[in-house]
């Protein structure tokens, strides 16, 4: 399911704040205080994977639940022990392994696949084979993931972010990428691969990795807990008056409330 926002709600022209038009730099800077106090920055790390098993783990978490990927990873950790013998294992018991994730026979395939272009290019896949990246600037790094068989950029930032490498590279994953249109920090039109690198230009320069990381994190616990796909709980949001988008659908939503009182209460037709 595509959840990308297409536009703002009918009441867009009913926005009021000046804080709403602020330049995407600035109001991306706002947001992530505002947020960084809601959820309390600094966000610890969720896992502490070497980057070769948290490639995998990223590969496996594509379009599925966390929970889901979690066990798909650990299933194959105690199966066959090694990426080695992941990558020479029968697809069929890879697939099989597996099977709790979204489209477990294409993930099989292009994780052998991967495991085997590793292999190729650094000789070996043991689980420390790809800490070197933490040796390159991290353009570097996310080009050398991304030549691999099916890594982008979303998969690239999760390795140099998530991993024990701890880069300054800023995934965007579908809550991060939807905060980020109704804010108006992006087009609405622009897909999730292209606004890795929108995104990541607002950011202040001298930003860490750990505020990289937090960064990503706030924007995705606010999707996921506020400003939802379905029935954005905007009354509540903290950063309402930066989001075009919000006061739009909460000047709809008074507008719609209005009318239907306004309905109730009007004299009965004449029998």
């Amino acid at each position: 399911m595509d959840d990308r926002d297409t536009g703002p709600p009918r009441a867009a022209e009913a926005t009021t704040s000046p804080l709403a038009a602020l330049p995407p730099r600035e109001k991306a800077r706002l947001a992530h205080e505002r947020l960084c106090d809601e959820f309390g920055c600094p966000i610890a790390y969720f896992r502490a994977h070497d980057p070769l098993s948290e490639l995998v783990g990223s590969l496996l978490s594509h379009r599925t639940r966390n929970a889901d990927s979690g066990r798909a990873f650990k299933a194959l950790r105690a199966r066959f022990g090694t990426w080695a013998a992941v990558r020479d294992a029968p697809v069929a018991d890879v697939e099989a392994t597996i099977a709790g994730v979204t489209w477990p026979e294409l993930k099989a395939p292009r994780l052998q696949q991967v495991l085997r272009a590793v292999t190729e290019r650094v000789g070996h896949v043991e689980p420390h084979a790809l800490d070197f990246l933490g040796d390159l600037p991290p353009a570097e790094a996310r080009a050398w993931l991304e030549a691999l068989p099916g890594v982008g950029p979303k998969t690239s930032a999760a390795v140099l972010s998530f991993s024990t490498l701890r880069g300054t590279a800023l995934p965007v994953d579908s809550h991060h990428h939807r905060v980020a249109v109704r804010l108006g920090l992006i087009p609405a039109t622009m897909a999730p691969g292209p606004s890795h690198a929108a995104l990541a230009a607002l950011l202040p320069p001298g930003f860490s990795a750990q505020q990289v990381y937090d960064h990503h994190e706030v924007f995705m616990l606010h999707g996921q807990r506020t400003c939802t796909w379905k029935a954005p709980r905007c009354e509540r949001c903290v950063v309402l008056d930066l989001c075009p988008y919000g006061e739009a659908l909460v000047a709809q939503r008074r507008a719609d409330a209005a009318n239907a009182t306004d309905a109730a209460n009007a004299p009965a037709p004449p029998e």
